[in-house]
């Protein structure tokens, strides 16, 4: 019996070794399908300026002041251009033909009166009259 017994014992060390590497292999495989299974681990990294890009806030920088410089400007300029109150001569004695005189011009009676003109000169009078303050 001490025969067997001893071929019984190799045979389950053999087999507790051939378990042991089975194992093994079967960890491996289970790393490398959780690696290609598509989880992503935590990833953190950090990003650096360039040179280049703190060029272009710079230059954004400036022509936001520029744009706000201009803007404040611009309502300064606005009531310069409304100063003029003159309508060219032409426009007077076409406007007293169809008896729209002097102060404020209803937009029905004015579009009545120009009805004989071109889209582009109806557009160039009215433009006069609102610069002159003459369009109620």
């Amino acid at each position: 019996m001490d025969n067997q017994d001893q071929e019984l014992t190799g045979r389950l060390e053999a087999a507790a070794g051939l378990l042991g590497k089975m194992l093994n292999c079967l960890e491996e495989r289970l790393a490398a399908a959780s690696a290609l299974s598509g989880e992503v681990e935590k990833i953190s990294a950090t990003v650096e300026q360039s040179r280049r890009e703190d060029e272009l806030a710079g230059k954004l920088a400036a022509a936001e002041l520029e744009l706000a410089e201009l803007k404040a400007a611009g309502t300064t300029a606005a009531p310069l251009n409304s100063l003029r109150k003159t309508v060219p001569a032409a426009t007077t004695e076409m406007l007293a033909k169809h008896g729209i005189g002097e102060g404020p011009v209803d937009v029905r009676t004015l579009d009545a009166a120009l009805s004989g003109l071109s889209l582009e000169q109806r557009i160039a009078v009215k433009t006069q009259l609102l610069r002159a303050g003459a369009i109620a």
